[in-house]
This record gives C-alpha cells, structure tokens and sequence, in this order.
C-alpha cells in the first residue's frame, strides 16, 4: 500500500496522487495516510425472511420467522429436521440466469449475484467499460463458508459412472471465492478482488476488510459481502454429529431458532446473501449518492482454544469488540445497541452475554442486545453480512429488531435487554447520533466485530 502525504489524500485517484507528491517540496518523504470516511450506499438482500431489502427488514421488524420443516426423505432419520430455507415462491433462481449459467455457478454464487444487483441498484453504481478509472477502482469482496457439498457427491457419482461425466465446472463451482469473482466478471470491476472463508465471521470479515481496502486508498467503492447455500442432508448430518443444531423443535419450527433462551439447545441452518456498497464519503458526495449509514471500525481475534467453542470467559468476543471501538476512537458508552452472534446454542450465547458484560461494565444496562436469527436461522458464511444489514437499518431507521422466540432469558443473563420479541425505538441520546456493534465469530475461534452508525456529516 502506497503511504500518502496529506496534501494528496483528497485527491481522487492514486495516479493523480502520485503527480502531486512528486512535485511537492517535501517529494520523496512519506507521512501515514489519513483514515478517509467510509459510507453505505448500496444494500442488497436474498435471505430466508424476504429476498429484497424492504421485505426482509419488514418481516425482522414484525417477528416472523422463516424456519421451517424439511421434508425430503433424505433428512427423516437426522436428529434435526428444520431449516430456513429461501421461498422458492418468492425468489426463482433459474428465472435470473440462462443454463449455461447455471451450470457454472454455485447456488451461493447465485445468490450473491441477485444480491449485488439489487445493492448496486440502491447505489444507482453501474459504471461501463469506458468508465476505465471507474472500474478499476471498484473491487469486490464476497465470501463463502463452505461448499456446496451436494455438488461434491453428486461429482463423485459421477465420476464412478465415467471421467467424461465429470462436469468442467465443477472445480470452479466449489472455489469459495468464485461468488467474488462472478460479481466482478459480471460488472468489469477492476479493484481488489477479493474472499475469505472464515466460518461463521466470513460475512463480517468480507465487510471488515472492503472498509479497509476502501479507508486506506485501494478502492474507492467496494462491493462486498458473504454468500452461503449448504443445507443438504450432509451438511446437517456433520453439525448434527457436532450437536450444534437445535433438535427439540421438528414438530414445532418456528420455535426452533431462539437466541438467550433458556431452552434453546443448538443453531438452525440458514441460507442467502446480503451485500454491501462501500464508498469513500467523497466519492459518494461527488455524485449525489443517498448515505444509508457509516462504517466506523473493524476488530479481530482470535480464541486460540478449541476448534468449535469460544473461550469460557468471552476473551475473544471482548478483544474483538474493543478493537473494533478502538479504530472507530469510541468508548464503550456510545454504542447503544449490539447486533448480537447470538446463534441459539447453550454455550456459546452465554459466552458473549458474557464478554458484552466485561467489556461494557455498568453501561451494559442501557444497552438494546438482540440476535435475528431467531427469524432466519444462522446463515454460516453469509449470517454476519445479513445481520450488518439490520444493524445499519437499525441505526438509519432508529428501530432495533427483536429478538423472536425469547421466553424465559437464560438465569445467568438476567437484567440484560435483549429487546424480547418485539421491535423497540432507539432514539439517540443528548442527538449524539446512533452507533451500533455487530459480532460474528467462528469455528476455529475466528471473531470479527464492526462498529456501524447512522450518517452524520
């Protein structure tokens, strides 16, 4: 990365920066460049609760929950039965894409792209091949968490009847960054280009690290989120063998997802995409852009203590969250809410409950906390994007979602508000404006956390 002066840090592109420096009286001397605003302007959504912005943020508001039985046959003899899965009735993925494109996409990869239609739509950001600097100063950053395993045994099948069965895109429909590369195939974006797959904090790391890319110079606009599509009887057979997923519901699965409740006992698998536009706060002013919310700070850790659990004490949640405040230059008292991981296992809600406790102090009583995925379950490698989705409606709209299924909190999380099943006003205190915290963390003891806020000049 290119360290700037700060005369040149305004300057629109890295060429024209260049050409200044070298004429500067101090030219061949380097100062640390200055952290430039980054804003939302473009928000794109394909998930269990409504596949369009407004859909989904309606349907989180009022409470519904989008899990439902799985009926196939091939999940009768697994201990979970419940998913929340995409309506087909609302969104057909083969009516968006010709057969030969189908063939060479992953159903994930498909989702991101709908999804960064209708993002980049929002952001009214569809610059044309002569648009040069444009293009290359737009990147991507959209990741997977796993891949579509169903593809995988189906290829095996295949390739026991003959190699010639095998088909030539397998290999590029598994890439975990292949929804990436679609979206930038697809729109000639020319910046960064690029994935993590980091389990359950793919999603947030994918927005942590466009903040980035675009607050240090190396894109101006970034379009940016996760992408997941793995609910299939070997999918939910390995996270039954892990007794991750809720089993105690298959009768009743609109109750099955219920984050801080004392009866929860295990996630339910989710699938979709929500993606972001990222844009430098000048470079979205220039062109009349509407600001749907800021990017503030980005932390990360790591648990270093089991593959699947989170450190008892909450270390690795804390270190994330006051990393994140840290590069935003907040304090712990101007967060009002916290879009929780929370995904509705016994152990790992009550760890962050926890850690939100440590690091806030006393000021946690006055802190809104509540996890969506009571409503659309845990979308892996796509739940921290489309959970940064509500908490920047959140803060734009001064609402905080509830979290639904929420009937007897847990003893040992008692006096913490964790806005129970129904939507509550936030409304900015002394006109400070409103700021956010959203968690994500891992398998492998990966955590992510980012500070969001309503837009101020």
């Amino acid at each position: 990365m290119v360290l700037l002066c700060s005369r040149c840090v305004n300057a629109t592109s890295l060429a024209v920066v260049r050409r200044k420096c070298s004429t500067a009286s101090n030219a061949g001397s380097y100062h640390p460049v200055e952290k430039r605003r980054v804003v939302i302007t473009g928000l794109g959504v394909v998930s269990p609760v409504g596949c369009s912005v407004s859909k989904a943020w309606t349907n989180i508001l009022s409470g519904v929950s989008a899990v439902g039985k799985l009926t196939d046959v091939a999940y009768e003899k697994l201990p979970c039965r419940v998913a929340a899965q995409i309506n087909r009735n609302e969104l057909d993925v083969e009516g968006h894409f010709s057969k030969s494109e189908l063939k060479s996409m992953a159903r994930a990869t498909a989702f991101a792209l709908i999804a960064a239609k209708e993002a980049l739509g929002t952001a009214q950001w569809t610059p044309t091949e002569e648009d040069v600097e444009s293009c290359q100063r737009t990147g991507v950053a959209i990741g997977m968490g796993m891949v579509d395993l169903m593809d995988v045994c189906e290829t095996n099948e295949a390739l026991k009847k003959g190699y010639n069965r095998v088909s030539p895109f397998f290999v590029p429909r598994i890439l975990p960054n292949m929804p990436a590369g679609q979206v930038s195939i697809k729109y000639g974006f020319r910046g960064p280009n690029h994935s993590v797959s980091t389990a359950c904090a793919t999603g947030a790391h994918s927005i942590g690290d466009a903040f980035r890319f675009v607050q240090r110079g190396d894109a101006d606009v970034m379009v940016c989120g996760g992408a997941e599509a793995c609910i299939s009887p070997l999918g939910i057979a390995g996270f039954c063998r892990l007794r991750a997923l809720s089993t105690s519901f298959n009768e009743d699965p609109q109750r099955s997802s219920r984050p801080f409740d004392d009866a929860r006992d295990g996630f339910v698998m989710g699938e979709g995409s929500a993606i972001f536009v990222l844009e430098e706060l000048n470079h979205a002013k220039a062109r009349n852009a509407q600001i749907l919310g800021e990017v503030l700070g980005y932390g990360l850790s790591g648990d270093a203590s089991h593959l699947t659990a989170p450190r008892e004490d909450g270390t690795g949640a804390m270190l994330a969250m006051e990393r994140a405040l840290k590069d935003a230059n907040l304090s712990p008292t101007d967060v009002g809410y916290i879009n929780a991981h929370a995904t509705s296992t016994p152990i790992g809600d009550a760890i962050e409950a926890r850690s939100i406790r440590t690091l806030f102090q006393d000021s946690w009583k006055q802190l809104a906390i509540s996890s969506t995925k009571g409503a659309h379950g845990h979308l892996l490698g796509a739940a921290g994007n489309l959970e940064s989705l509500f908490t920047v409606l959140a803060c734009r709209e001064g609402i905080v979602p509830p979290t639904i299924n929420l009937e007897n909190i847990a003893p040992e999380m008692h006096g913490m508000n964790f806005v129970p099943n129904k939507a509550q006003d936030w409304s900015s205190s002394g006109g400070n404006r409103r700021v956010a915290l959203k968690n994500s963390f891992g398998f492998g003891g990966t955590n992510a956390s980012l500070c969001f806020a309503e837009f101020k000049e």
